[in-house]
């Protein structure tokens, strides 16, 4: 994991608010949390600057891992290079026409402003058929022009997009070639190259994307690596993507797409880490942050991944990600009476600046932080995040809940405090039932680990409202994400359609396939330089039954070490089947659609115990403070969670406060700390 004589191993993640850093020293067995403010638009900075309470010098790094919402951002904010599209004659508006969808169910009427404008998107003569036979070769000499043309427009970024490439994608090598041999920087994406897969619109949607990224990611990126390079750093700098795995840095420029989720699911493998750790291989996610509260599940210690997913309305992404359900419901989010009477919270936020109105830099807004702050969940004097704020104002606070929730409702403005954050939790906890109840899982059988800024000051909430019987605090919880970083795995994935009936399936010819996604994953590993203990693969089949459209996900053992069949796939195919719907469909044809592959480099693990308390600890009490809860106020004793010793109960209603967070425990609820330092909490 770290270079020779070298053995801090950082983790980074930048979200809204702060940039979390997880350092990890191997010859010694300690760690470290760090927060610091982040820049919006200046990630970097707080990047650097966090790096700097790391050692004396980036010389002493030996690994740094990002998680960034660099390429998230861009895409919400439309903040990305202007790209243009050279694509088959006929087949300019794929990326506007989507799948025929609307932003909202209902009405008629809908707007979606596509990442490349029309008269950008520029039509060449060629064309291939479904079957790969070659209709129309592509006309070079249109394709030299368009690209001069597009350059001419001002694009900095070009996607070469033609129909059917994934059966036969020669066509879009030549042209590709002819636009590189003329395009003046490397962004230039193919969207064979980024998705060989069967579907035009997934296929050029998240090739243009692709391409508008390239330029965003890859400026962010240079400098980051020039600037570590400048202070000494001679490491390895990796990215996670949004499955959970990593990448190296230039694998994160050539395909940033697989960024789009960065920074969330690092956090989700963290979770599944500790969990598994703890003796909880089911649990429920929620990452509460400053503008976002992010809800994932992890069956048997494993977190569930999505085939493809959208950023926003019509901006769909068609790569391996953690299935992640995200809603505006962080510490910033703004609550508000609406023109009907009633109350809302988020999605909007006031981010970290100005922030809530309690920072006192000018947010003029009632916040989910005003409301637990006014309620005496978190101390004024002792806010999150050291050395960003020195104290908290609980008037600005009060100020703001009264004139925009309590004076609307006519409510007291401790009992509108309390509304906001019912309100909240209400929402979060339908984003729980939304990835739990919705996809088939009981939440009862699932413990509930909080994590980010503001999560541990809702588990007690969250377990009542949704039924779950734990809830794991995790030891650092306002870093997990960053703890996530240390801990991923790098991993490749590939994927090549097949489109064909079973019955026409040629195991000597699949097998074959394998082995050339399992020779393009093995290159992408070895560039990152790193070591790794183990490696391993998944293959898995895209089948449905004919007739149908929805496809199911059938995992084939590694056919190193069983023999691939047709038989094999089939049986395969059967159990998966039953599994998920409870029968098989007898007399129906079956049809193998696209083969994916992943190539997993296990990483060296360092043993999560080393996030236990060290030697006696101490439970003393720090105090007490009113803490107002349910229309009364009652006396929370205050303790240090990170002095608690090993197997130390708490009894609520308490206040247990450390650097990254404040966790609020109920009366009617206790805490007991585990051996790897996480709070364990039960109804009492």
């Amino acid at each position: 994991m770290s270079c020779a004589g070298k053995s801090l191993v950082v983790g980074v993640d930048v979200g809204g608010t702060f940039t979390d850093l997880f350092v990890l020293d191997e010859a010694l067995g300690t760690v470290r949390i760090i927060k610091v403010p982040s820049t919006r638009g200046e990630e970097a900075r707080g990047f650097l600057h966090g790096l700097a309470r790391v050692a004396d010098s980036a010389a002493a790094i030996a690994t740094i891992v990002h998680g960034t919402t660099v390429g998230t951002n861009a895409l919400l904010e439309r903040k990305v290079a202007r790209t243009g599209i050279i694509t088959t004659r006929g087949f300019r508006d794929v990326l506007e026409m989507r799948r025929r969808d609307r932003p909202q169910t209902w009405g008629l009427r809908g707007s979606f402003l596509p990442v490349v404008p029309r008269d950008l998107r520029r039509e060449v003569d060629e064309r291939v058929l479904a079957d790969g036979t070659l209709h129309t070769p592509v006309d070079l000499e249109q394709v030299r022009t368009e690209t001069r043309s597009l350059l001419a427009a001002g694009c900095e970024a070009v996607c070469v997009f033609f129909i059917n490439t994934y059966a036969n994608p020669e066509n879009e090598r030549l042209a590709v070639t002819a636009v590189r041999a003329l395009w003046p920087n490397p962004h230039v994406t193919s969207a064979h190259e980024v998705l060989p897969e069967i579907r035009e619109f997934e296929r050029c949607s998240t090739a243009a994307l692709n391409a508008a990224l390239q330029p965003v990611l890859g400026r962010y990126l240079g400098r980051l690596d020039s600037d570590l390079r400048a202070q000494g750093f001679g490491g390895e700098l990796l990215v996670v993507q949004s499955n959970g795995g990593l990448m190296s840095r230039q694998t994160a420029i050539d395909l940033p797409v697989r960024t789009a989720l960065s920074g969330p699911a690092a956090g989700v493998i963290a979770c599944a880490s500790i969990a598994r750790a703890a003796g909880f291989p089911d649990a429920i996610t929620g990452d509460m942050g400053g503008t976002s509260f992010d809800v994932s599940l992890v069956a048997d210690g494993q977190a569930a991944l999505a085939p493809q997913s959208a950023i926003e309305f019509g901006m769909v992404i068609r790569s391996p990600m953690i299935q992640i359900e995200t809603i505006g419901a962080g510490g910033g989010s703004i609550a508000s009476v609406d023109a009907s009477g009633m109350l809302q919270v988020g999605p909007e936020s006031v981010g970290s600046v100005p922030g809530p109105a309690c920072y006192g830099r000018g947010g003029m807004y009632a916040t989910v932080t005003d409301a637990n702050l006014l309620l005496g969940r978190i101390a004024a004097e002792r806010p999150l995040g050291r050395g960003f704020l020195a104290a908290l104002d609980a008037q600005k606070s009060r100020q703001a809940i009264e004139e925009h929730v309590a004076h609307p409702l006519a409510l007291d403005v401790h009992a509108a405090a309390e509304a906001i954050l019912t309100v909240a939790n209400a929402r979060m906890a339908g984003a729980i039932r939304l990835v739990s109840i919705e996809r088939g899982h009981d939440p009862r059988r699932f413990a509930y680990m909080p994590f980010g800024g503001g999560g541990a000051l809702h588990v007690c909430a969250m377990m009542r409202e949704v039924g779950v019987a734990m809830g794991i605090v995790p030891r650092y919880p306002g870093v997990t994400s960053a703890l996530g970083c240390v801990i991923a795995d790098m991993r490749h994935d590939a994927v090549q359609t097949i489109n064909q009936p079973l019955s026409d399936l040629d195991a000597t010819d699949l097998r074959r396939r394998i082995d050339e996604l399992a020779a393009h994953c093995q290159q992408r590993l070895d560039s990152s330089g790193m070591r790794f203990d183990d490696l391993r693969t998944l293959i898995a089949l895209d089948m449905l039954y004919a007739g149908q459209t929805h496809t199911l996900s059938v995992l084939l053992a590694d056919p190193g070490q069983t023999p691939l069949t047709a038989e094999s796939v089939r049986a395969a195919f059967d159990a998966a089947y039953t599994a998920a719907f409870g029968r098989v469909l007898d007399g129906i044809a079956i049809r193998v659609l696209n083969l994916r592959y992943a190539r997993i480099g296990v990483r060296p693990k360092f043993d999560l115990a080393v996030l236990a308390p060290k030697g006696k600890g101490s439970s003393a009490p720090l105090g007490v403070q009113q803490v107002f809860h349910r229309g009364r106020w009652h006396d929370a004793v205050r303790y240090a969670r990170l002095a608690l010793p090993v197997a130390a109960r708490i009894d609520g209603p308490a206040i247990l406060e450390q650097a990254d967070t404040t966790v609020w425990l109920e009366p009617g609820f206790h805490a007991e700390v585990d051996a790897h330092g996480n709070l364990l909490v039960r109804a009492s």
